[in-house]
């Protein structure tokens, strides 16, 4: 055929098209791309794997794999096939086209454009919507293991007796069913109406019908599908009641039926279930009926009544039955509330008592003071405010670090402050990728000190220095590879070598010899860890061979967590030497917010004090619970970082349920040994939450609780404003306990809403060795004899004209005074307050323990140690008076406050110098020099320490 272009004649060039050449290279690229991308998804997926095979929990991660992988596929499948059907339906029921109106004939090019690709347009969108369901579906294993694995719980609802685990496990996957059906009604819905208008099955403008018959049928199965849903949704709406939350002036987070739940919104669901009901029988009688009539007059009076019913009637009865009369009402209501919370939150054998919260009348005073000493082992020592004692004093070196917050133990039945010197990646002298990775790889030893004495103001330590030694000895693995500092990934086991420690014959080298973390042996291993870590070194890096292993996820809270995401982790995982080797203790718990009737409490907010910072926070602190059980003890080894899991809790059926989910995960309770029992400990973060519970589920009588009249509130700290106090561990002896001795335990005051007196306190045995673990007691104060709280305390302690005086003078020369935690201990009727008070002096890096503040009844002391201070209380024979730093003794002697001493102020300022030396040639990498700051500084602290005791001697001071 002639050409049609009127061009010249001969071979057509071909204007535009690429070269073979170019077409490879082009190919190749693409080829190039696909492969880059799906290296990079197996590249995440294989190191998950390779991670979990390491801690030797490969199940955990198979199991959840697998079943978000089912989930996918079943409900991908299942959307996609609901919408591609409903499409291909709605195009087979087409009518003839014939271009009879302006509309019609709009349509026929959309019609044309679509039709070479309908296959693959249907295809596409079945796809699209199959993928999208599907990752929706996957979010949702953990709904569908607790499903499948449920166990009973043995308690029923009371209002519709159903066993609780409907609740927890069965209604959550039930709403998701709904969620997902309603959804796929309604794409449906709207994909078949689009595909039934575009070839004229629906007409908007045209002439005639509306709608054909076929289309008439079709969408109205597609409607009576959603209303049949509905009227589903309606019935479960009805169990859903006693699991929903409301605003009730009673308590936050109100949880179950009220007065109008029960005589108004369940006779309404259940009315509404059977209007819902018929509406979608006269949808599907639309098949025979061809008429839209019925159906819709239907749909109208289902809409009707669900304003009118479930809205109107219920707000009537909540106005002119509830309120007049709210207490009457709501009573039957608040005790089935009042009971599930405290079964729900392990506080319903709480044993509260009357306390008089004054000292009896008539007591021995020196008997008295036997017993203070006898009721508790007071600890002076507080972990909060003794880190940088630890830090100065036994840091060692700048890349060594303790955590702000130290933990408290027991020891040889003796109160202990450790702590261990982990890794700080920022003091190292010189950060490159070698020194980061390779060399600087863990940290190394124990610190501990006795809990209830100082030496010279300082911790009295009971293991220190490096190689660590003391109580423990020394034959335990003291490296630390995995801590709550070490954040960092590193490279082990491999040709390049480790500093484990310095002494004074220099570094000593180490290698790794543990099996934990993941062998970089193999190029593909190092290929996509180069990839997830971002550092194409470790595909190429001469430092990495034969035996490296690479360690990451190495703080105990994500190891935990990872090996097991079921569980809730403590915000205070704390360290133990245990059988040769130390371990990190990691309290964990199972929880749900689907407990019937049970209030709810955010993690988040019930377990915020003045000492939560993002480490200490409990993980999962916004969800929302109304049951926790500390199920779990977790260890974590801090040299080869292996993690066990001990089933703690024998009953709990949301733990049993995990188990059966996955298996071989959770070892027995008998396999805990005695060694690692004797450093469990009852949580802090669980008894915040019942402390926080308790200060109104404490009552049990609806009225009182209706009322408000016995609400607590967990007080301020006093020395840290707008923040709650913390619970403190204490070994001691409650009154009427069953024990003879004094139990460890954590303790907590609080006080009325509103206002600082006491109105109660309260402890938890936190020893699992004693038969009375867990038992919580509440010593209830009198409302007609106020007893001061921790607030009202402290300010008798600043407004004392003696103390105040004698704190300013602590304060002299740029020393700073900071207050240690106020504990309380309840005794002979009254209530025994402790503060230490430390100094930080000027040119001092940390603080010294000076004076010691006593408060019972109406007796204060303020003394330099706490013997000297109760005797002052009690009058004991012998005692001596509150003396402030430069009132003169008795004898007319006069002692200057030591940081005036000019001894004292000359090693003070050595040390400040040296110290400053030492910063200066860490910094610049002259070891040397370093080296030298460090001796210099020790020299120097030594010698102060030295004058001030020699200050403190009757020779120097006959008065004092």
């Amino acid at each position: 055929m002639p050409d049609r272009g009127g061009g010249p004649s001969g071979p057509r060039m071909r204007v535009g098209r690429p070269s073979r050449r170019a077409r490879t290279l082009l190919m190749t690229l693409g080829v190039l791309a696909v492969l880059a991308m799906a290296f990079i998804m197996f590249a995440g997926f294989w190191t998950d794997w390779l991670w979990f095979r390491s801690v030797h929990y490969s199940t955990v991660f198979t199991t959840t794999l697998w079943t978000k992988i089912g989930l996918f596929a079943v409900f991908g499948l299942i959307m996609a096939g609901a919408i591609g059907f409903n499409i291909w339906l709605a195009h087979r029921l087409r009518p003839p086209l014939s271009a009879m109106s302006v509309e019609q004939q709009s349509l026929d090019r959309y019609r044309m454009s679509v039709a070479p690709f309908k296959k693959w347009l249907l295809l596409g969108i079945a796809v699209l919507v199959g993928l999208i369901a599907g990752a929706s579906a996957a979010g949702q294993w953990k709904t569908w293991l607790m499903y499948v694995n449920g166990v009973p719980f043995g308690q029923q609802d009371p209002q519709f007796h159903m066993d609780v685990s409907f609740y927890t496990f069965d209604l959550p996957w039930y709403r998701f069913l709904l969620g997902f059906g309603f959804a796929a009604a309604v794409l449906s819905l709207i994909a078949a109406a689009i595909v039934h208008y575009l070839y004229g099955g629906l007409r908007v403008t045209s002439p005639g019908a509306r709608a054909t018959a076929a289309a008439t049928g079709h969408l109205s199965v597609l409607l009576g599908i959603f209303v049949s849903l509905k009227a589903v949704a309606y019935w479960l709406d009805r169990y859903g009641l006693a699991v929903k939350s409301s605003d009730f002036k009673a308590a936050d987070n109100w949880t179950g039926l009220r007065y109008v739940d029960a005589n108004a919104y369940l006779p309404a669901k259940t009315i509404l279930f059977c209007i819902a009901a018929i509406c979608a029988v006269l949808f599907f009688a639309t098949l025979w009926r061809r008429t839209w009539q019925l159906p819709v007059i239907g749909f109208g009076l289902m809409v009707l009544s669900a304003i009118l019913i479930g809205g109107l009637y219920p707000a009537i009865v909540q106005k002119f039955q509830v309120q007049p009369n709210e207490q009457a009402k709501e009573s039957p209501y608040v005790e089935k509330n009042i009971k599930a919370t405290r079964d729900a939150y392990g506080i319903a054998d709480t044993d509260v008592k009357d306390y008089a919260g004054v000292p009896s009348a008539g007591t021995d005073k020196a008997q008295l003071r036997q017993t203070a000493a006898s009721t508790a082992s007071i600890r002076l020592l507080d972990p909060n405010i003794v880190s940088p004692a630890f830090q100065q004093l036994q840091q060692v070196k700048g890349y060594y670090a303790f955590p702000s917050t130290l933990a408290v133990d027991r020891y040889k039945g003796q109160d202990t402050v450790i702590g261990l010197r982990e890794l700080n990646i920022n003091g190292i002298p010189k950060n490159n990728w070698i020194n980061d990775h390779f060399k600087y790889t863990h940290g190394y030893g124990v610190v501990a000190a006795k809990g209830t004495t100082a030496k010279d103001g300082a911790p009295d330590f009971t293991q220190s220095d490096l190689p660590s030694k003391g109580m423990f000895g020394t034959d335990f693995e003291q490296r630390v590879y995995y801590g709550e500092q070490t954040k960092q990934y590193s490279i082990v086991g491999g040709p390049q070598k480790e500093l484990d420690y310095s002494d004074d014959k220099g570094e000593k080298e180490t290698s790794y010899k543990g099996d934990s973390g993941v062998n970089l042996d193999n190029p593909v291993n190092r290929a996509a860890y180069a990839l997830a870590f971002s550092e194409p070194q470790i595909l190429y890096s001469g430092a990495i061979g034969e035996g490296s292993r690479i360690l990451y996820n190495r703080t105990p809270k994500e190891r935990v967590e990872a090996v097991a995401p079921w569980l809730t982790i403590d915000g205070a995982p704390y360290p133990a030497v245990v059988g040769g080797r130390i371990v990190w203790i990691v309290d964990a718990y199972t929880t749900t917010n689907g407990y019937p009737y049970a209030s709810r409490t955010t993690l988040g907010d019930s377990t915020a004090d003045s000492l939560t910072n993002s480490q200490r926070a409990v993980v999962a602190q916004e969800n929302q619970v109304n049951y926790i059980r500390n199920s779990v003890k977790a260890t974590v080894d801090a040299y080869d970082g292996k993690v066990s899991l001990y089933q703690w809790d024998t009953k709990d059926p949301v733990l049993k349920t995990w188990m059966k989910a996955f298996p071989g995960t959770v070892k027995e309770k008998s396999e805990i040994s005695k060694d690692l029992m004797a450093h469990l400990r009852y949580p802090q973060d669980l008894f915040k939450v019942q402390r926080e519970l308790l200060t109104r589920y404490h009552v049990t009588d609806p009225q009182t609780f209706l009322s408000g009249s016995e609400a607590w509130a967990v007080p301020d700290d006093p020395t840290t404003k707008g923040t709650a106090v913390p619970p403190y561990y204490l070994s001691m002896k409650m009154p009427d306990q069953p024990e003879k001795d004094q139990v460890f335990s954590l303790t907590t005051t609080l006080t009325p809403n509103e206002r600082d007196n006491l109105s109660a306190f309260m402890a938890v045995n936190a020893d699992p060795g004693t038969s009375d673990y867990g038992k919580i007691r509440i010593l209830k104060m009198p409302t007609s004899k106020p007893v001061d709280g921790p607030k009202q305390v402290q300010s008798k302690f600043n407004s004392e004209p003696k103390i105040a005086e004698s704190i300013r003078l602590l304060r002299g020369g740029d020393s700073e005074v900071e207050y240690g935690n106020l504990l309380a201990v309840p005794l002979d009727g009254g209530m025994l307050y402790v503060e230490p008070v430390y100094v930080r002096s000027a040119g001092l890096k940390y603080p010294l323990l000076r004076k010691v503040l006593v408060t019972y009844g109406n007796q204060t002391a303020f003394e330099d140690t706490l013997d000297k201070a109760l005797d002052s209380v009690f009058g004991a024979e012998g005692a001596t008076p509150p003396t402030t730093p430069n009132q003169p003794p008795p004898d007319g002697t006069t002692k200057p406050p030591a940081s005036q001493d000019p001894t004292v102020k000359a090693a003070l300022a050595d040390a400040s110098k040296a110290f400053d030396d030492a910063d200066k040639a860490m910094k610049a990498g002259d070891w040397t020099a370093y080296g030298k700051a460090q001796a210099d500084l020790s020299a120097a602290l030594k010698r102060a320490v030295e004058a001030e005791s020699k200050l403190n001697t009757p020779a120097a001071n006959p008065g004092g």
